[in-house]
């Protein structure tokens, strides 16, 4: 493997944690391999790696595209990687509430609800 993916790895490794990476790589098939390596080298390896923002910014700027995107299957998974990114309930809030003027309330209100749903399952209290 590359540079870039062994770096990618890491920083995956480190956001997501070792269980969430254990699964995904557990059921990787060769169909979607060539995704899994993809996604490793060029979202984690080449934009999560870079050295100018902060984890915890990248995951607030990562959480309002999934959230202005409606790509919702994805809100749960970064809810949960901010245990290790450091941001905070607060932020996403505030997060959301960017989303809701620039990309509308429907899209920040149901990821709002994913958010709450997560954080209950993490034991956090909001």
């Amino acid at each position: 493997m590359s540079d870039r993916f062994d770096r990618g790895m890491a920083t995956r490794r480190a956001v997501l944690g070792d269980a969430h990476v254990d699964r995904a790589e557990a059921a990787t098939s060769d169909f979607d391999a060539p995704f899994q390596t993809f996604i490793t080298e060029g979202a984690w390896g080449s934009v999560w790696s870079r050295p100018d923002l902060s984890r915890r910014e990248r995951s607030l700027i990562t959480l309002a595209l999934l959230a202005a995107l409606g790509n919702h299957e994805e809100v749960a998974m970064h809810v949960r990687a901010t245990a290790n990114t450091g941001a905070t309930p607060q932020d996403l809030c505030e997060a959301m509430l960017h989303v809701a003027v620039y990309a509308g309330v429907p899209r920040a209100n149901h990821a709002l609800k994913i958010i709450k749903a997560t954080y209950a399952e993490m034991g956090v209290r909001l």
